[in-house]
């Protein structure tokens, strides 16, 4: 039998909310004293000729919060409608989605940086396989820690978070 998730440790829990709410409820959450994050990206959009870049949710509806799982169980419950804002379920052991603190701090750093800030690296010398485990040693993602995937040809360091998809 799964154990109980512990209802007063503040943990990252992530929540789906619906009908893009998503900055309502940070703000609120906010207000109440809880770190909240949203992984954001500019968006180019063009209406009428002009261009505008606009700062929108990277992956619509998904928000993480830091705070105990009795509250936001309880912050659920209040907002009256468990279908708009609830929790992401693990799907092995049937509890809600804990994202330890280091992978969250590494995510946050990560998503919070600059497209500057990304290098990438072309030395043949480095050989990294796929599904590596590996921790950055230099630059601003100092201690990130990720594993190696490949996508569209090219190598780059996942930051993982176990249960979304």
């Amino acid at each position: 039998m799964a154990e109980k998730v512990p209802e007063n440790k503040e943990q990252w829990f992530v929540l789906r909310i619906s009908y893009g709410r998503e900055m309502a409820i940070k703000a609120r959450l906010e207000r109440e004293g809880h770190r909240v994050f949203i992984p954001m990206k500019y968006v180019r959009t063009e209406k009428n000729g002009k261009v505008s870049h606009e700062w929108v949710p990277a992956v619509g509806n998904l928000l993480f919060v830091n705070a105990t799982h009795r509250y936001l169980y309880d912050f659920i419950l209040g907002e009256g409608d468990r279908r708009r804002t609830h929790f992401m379920w693990n799907r092995s052991d049937h509890k809600p989605i804990v994202v330890p603190d280091k992978q969250m701090e590494d995510f946050i750093r990560v998503c919070s940086a600059s497209n500057e800030e990304v290098l990438y690296l072309s030395d043949p010398s480095v050989k990294l396989r796929n599904g590596a485990k590996v921790r950055v040693i230099n630059g601003p993602f100092m201690g990130v820690e990720g594993t190696v995937v490949r996508i569209k040809k090219s190598r780059r360091i996942m930051v993982e978070i176990p249960g979304i998809r």
